[in-house]
C-alpha cells in the first residue's frame, strides 16, 4: 500500500530511502520544486493538529513532515485511490527514531553522505501501524475538479499495460525484425510485478492481400498465441510422448539398471552458478561490545520504544503522573470512575473491572489459565488497599497489573550463556577440566529450530567462540543439507569479520540422534571446539511414541542446555507444548529457556511469552525477529509489558 519513503535535506541530498514500488524521480522532485522552491502549491490540511500537509502528483499523492531544526524533509508516497490513515503517525515516529538516531550526523547546515541502516527501525513501525490499524484502507473517490490521467508514463509505478490484440497492425515481414527490435524486449520489472509477455504471444503478419490470410494460418495463429509462456513449441501429432521408464530397487536400496542418472542432487553442479555473496550484519544493528569485548545482545524494543516514549513525555509532561491505561483498558478505567481517591478498595469493586482486564489478556493471545492467574495477583494486591489522593484508581490498577506481568517474566535465575561458556571452556580451577558447552535446542515441526540454532551461532562467533554444529535430526529430508548451508554462509562471514570458527558434524540420515549428538560432543572434545549446537527432529508434542526418544537423547548427549523453540503466533496450545517437552527428558531434567520465534509477525500479541513461562516457570532467553542472521534480540519485560498493557 505504501509505495516509498524518503528522507531528504532541504538541499536536496537523499539520505535514506525505502520503494516497494517504482515510483518515477520526477515525482518527488515536483514536490520539492512547487512546495518547497517555487510555492506554487500551498500545502493543506496544516491547521489540523497531528495532519501531516498533502500533495497530488498523477496518480500519487504525497505527505511529508519538515523539520526546521535539522533542516529535513520526511516524504511518504501512496496511491492516490487508497487513504492510509497511520501516515501521519507513521511521519511523525519516523522522523523522531531517526532524529534520535543521527542527530550528530545531520546536524549543521550540511548532513554527512554515509550509509544510515534505518532499515529495520522502518520495517518495525510500518508492521506495528498496519497491525494497529487493521490494514483500514478505504478508496478515495476523485473531485469533480480532477482530471484523471490516461497516459501515464512507464516511470510512473510501472510499464504501461500490453496493447489490445487486433489494435496493433503488425506490417507484413516486420514481425521477425520486431521480435530481434528493443521493442520486443520487455521492460526490466520488479519481482511483484506481472510477469512479462511471452514470445510467443507477438503479432505475426498474415500472408495474403490485406494480411488476412487464410483460415489454416489464422487458427495455427490463434493456438500459438493461447500457448503458455512456460510450454515449448508444440510438436507435430506423429511424435509421441516418452514414457518415463519405471526404476527398480533392491533390499539393499540400489537400482537393479543403473542407467548412469544422477539422482544425488546436494552437490552443486559444476556449471551451476556461485551462490550470491552473504549479506553482512552491522553490529550496530542488534548488539554492543562491553568493555571485556564480549558481544551481547540487545533487548527487543528497547531502542525504538524508548526513544517514541521520551518523545511523548516531553510533549505531554503534565499528564505524566495520572494513570495512564492503553485504550484496551478504556472499558477496565470505566468502573472506577465513580471511586474517589482515598477509597478502600474490597472485593465488590474489583470483580467488574478484573473480568474486563481479563478479556483483554485474552485479545492479547495469553492463554485463560494465565490470565486468570494475573488477574488474581492483582486482586491479591489491591483488596484493602488505599487509594491516594491524588491516585486515581486507573493507575493503581496499571501499576498492580504491570507488577503481576513482571513477576512472571522476569528470570529467577541468571541468564548470562557467556558467563556460563567460559567458566566449562577455561575452568578457573585446576580440577576442573575444560571441556565444550553443549546446547540442544528442541520443538515442534516448523518453528524455526535451524533458523534461531544459526542465529545463536552467529552470536557466538562474534565472541570468538568455536562452534560445531551438529546435524541430529536424521529423519527430515533436507535437513542436513539445509545446515550445511548455514553453516558454509556463517563460516563465511566469519572470515570477513574475523570472527570465530564454525563447523557441521553429521553422519547422514537414518542413524540414531542420540548417537550422533554423543559422537558429536566427543569429536568437539578432542578437536578442541568451545561450544556445540545440537540440532534435532521437529516431532508432535502430544505423540508420546516421538517424545519418548528424548529421555535417550538427553542421557547420551548430556547438553548444559536444552532450550525449545515456539512461535510468538501459536496460541493457546504453548501451554501443552511447553509442558510436554519440559516432561519428555527424564526425571531429574528440564528445558532450560525458551527461544520465541517470529515474534516480528505478531504485533502487540505477545500473549505466548506469559503462556509458556507461566505453564513451566522457565525464563525465555532469545527472541527472533526476522530472517537474517542477526535478528535475534534478549527479552525486554518491560517492552513486553508494555505492548501487553496496550
Amino acid at each position: 500500500m505504501l509505495e516509498a519513503f524518503e528522507i531528504l535535506t532541504t538541499s536536496g541530498v537523499v539520505l535514506w530511502s525505502k520503494a516497494y514500488a517504482p515510483v518515477g524521480a520526477h515525482v518527488i522532485n515536483s514536490l520539492i520544486n512547487d512546495v518547497f522552491i517555487e510555492e506554487k502549491v500551498v500545502p493543506q490540511n496544516t491547521t489540523a493538529s497531528g495532519v501531516s500537509p498533502a500533495y497530488k502528483k498523477e496518480k500519487y499523492t504525497l505527505k511529508w513532515k519538515r523539520v526546521k531544526e535539522f533542516d529535513l524533509i520526511f516524504v511518504a508516497v501512496y496511491q492516490s485511490l487508497l487513504h492510509l490513515g497511520w501516515i501521519d503517525k507513521l511521519l511523525e515516529n519516523i522522523s523522531t527514531i531517526f532524529i534520535d538516531l543521527y542527530k550528530d550526523q545531520v546536524k549543521g547546515n550540511r548532513a554527512r553522505i554515509q550509509t544510515y541502516r534505518f532499515d529495520q527501525y522502518f520495517e518495525q513501525q510500518v508492521r506495528e501501524l498496519e497491525d494497529n490499524t487493521g490494514g483500514f484502507v478505504e478508496e478515495n473517490v476523485p473531485e469533480k475538479g480532477e482530471k484523471k490521467d490516461t497516459l501515464v508514463s512507464s516511470d510512473n509505478g510501472g510499464p504501461p499495460p500490453p496493447p489490445v490484440p487486433g489494435l496493433v497492425k503488425a506490417q507484413p515481414r516486420a514481425a521477425l525484425a520486431g521480435a530481434t527490435s528493443d521493442e520486443g524486449t520487455p521492460p526490466a520489472t520488479p519481482e511483484i510485478s506481472r510477469s512479462s509477455t511471452p514470445q510467443g504471444h507477438l503479432l505475426t503478419a498474415k500472408a495474403g492481400p490485406g494480411g488476412r490470410g487464410s483460415r489454416r494460418s489464422r487458427k495455427a495463429a490463434n493456438s500459438s498465441a493461447n500457448a503458455s509462456s512456460g510450454d515449448d513449441a508444440r510438436k507435430g501429432k506423429s511424435a509421441k510422448t516418452p514414457v518415463k521408464k519405471m526404476r527398480r530397487w533392491d533390499a539393499s536400496g540400489m537400482a537393479d539398471e543403473d542407467d548412469g542418472e544422477i539422482l544425488d542432487y546436494s552437490a552443486p553442479a559444476e556449471e551451476e552458478a556461485a551462490a550470491p555473496a552473504v549479506e553482512a550484519v552491522s553490529e550496530e544493528d542488534w548488539g554492543r561490545r562491553t568493555g571485556k569485548g564480549q558481544f551481547v545482545l540487545k533487548e527487543l524494543g528497547e531502542e525504538v520504544q524508548s526513544i517514541l516514549d521520551q518523545a511523548d513525555a516531553e510533549k505531554s509532561k503534565a499528564t505524566a503522573s495520572s494513570g495512564v491505561v492503553g485504550s484496551g483498558f478504556n472499558a477496565i478505567g470505566g468502573f472506577f470512575r465513580n471511586i474517589v481517591g482515598g477509597k478502600v478498595l474490597t472485593e465488590s469493586d474489583l470483580e467488574k473491572p478484573l473480568k474486563a482486564m481479563e478479556e483483554h489478556l485474552l485479545k492479547k493471545n495469553v492463554a485463560r489459565e494465565a490470565a486468570v492467574r494475573l488477574c488474581e495477583g492483582v486482586k491479591g494486591e489491591m483488596i484493602g488497599k488505599k487509594t491516594g489522593n491524588f491516585q486515581s484508581t486507573d493507575a493503581a490498577l496499571h501499576v498492580a497489573m504491570e507488577s503481576s506481568l513482571r513477576n512472571i517474566l522476569t528470570p529467577t535465575s541468571s541468564l548470562d550463556l557467556l558467563r556460563e561458556i567460559n567458566a566449562v571452556v577455561a575452568p578457573t580451577t585446576k580440577q576442573q577440566a575444560p571441556r565444550p558447552y553443549v546446547m540442544s535446542i528442541v520443538g515442534v515441526n516448523g518453528v524455526g529450530k535451524s533458523t534461531n540454532l544459526s542465529k545463536i551461532c552467529y552470536f557466538l562467533l562474534q565472541n570468538k567462540y568455536r562452534v560445531l554444529i551438529a546435524a541430529c535430526d536424521t529423519f527430515r529430508s533436507g535437513a542436513v543439507e539445509q545446515l550445511r548451508v548455514h553453516a558454509d554462509r556463517l563460516k563465511e562471514l566469519s572470515v570477513r569479520e574475523n570472527a570465530g570458527d564454525v563447523e557441521i558434524y553429521q553422519k547422514g540420515y537414518g542413524k540414531d540422534a542420540a548417537n550422533v549428538a554423543k559422537d558429536a560432543v566427543d569429536y568437539a572434545a578432542a578437536n578442541k571446539f568451545d561450544v556445540v549446537l545440537i540440532d534435532t527432529a521437529g516431532r508432535r508434542h502430544n505423540d508420546q511414541r516421538l517424545m519418548s526418544s528424548l529421555e535417550k537423547f538427553a542421557k547420551f548427549a548430556n547438553p548444559d542446555k536444552i532450550f525449545m523453540v515456539g512461535e510468538a503466533l501459536v496460541g493457546t496450545d504453548s501451554v501443552m507444548q511447553a509442558r510436554n517437552f519440559n516432561q519428555a527428558f527424564g526425571t531429574g531434567r528440564n528445558l532450560d529457556g525458551f527461544i520465541i520465534s517470529k515474534c516480528d509477525t505478531v504485533g502487540d500479541m505477545v500473549g505466548t511469552l506469559v503462556s509458556m513461562v507461566h505453564a513451566t516457570g522457565i525464563p525465555i532467553v532469545f527472541l527472533g525477529v526476522g530472517q537474517h542472521y542477526g535478528d535475534l534480540r534478549g527479552l525486554s519485560v518491560p517492552w513486553a509489558v508494555s505492548l501487553l498493557m496496550k
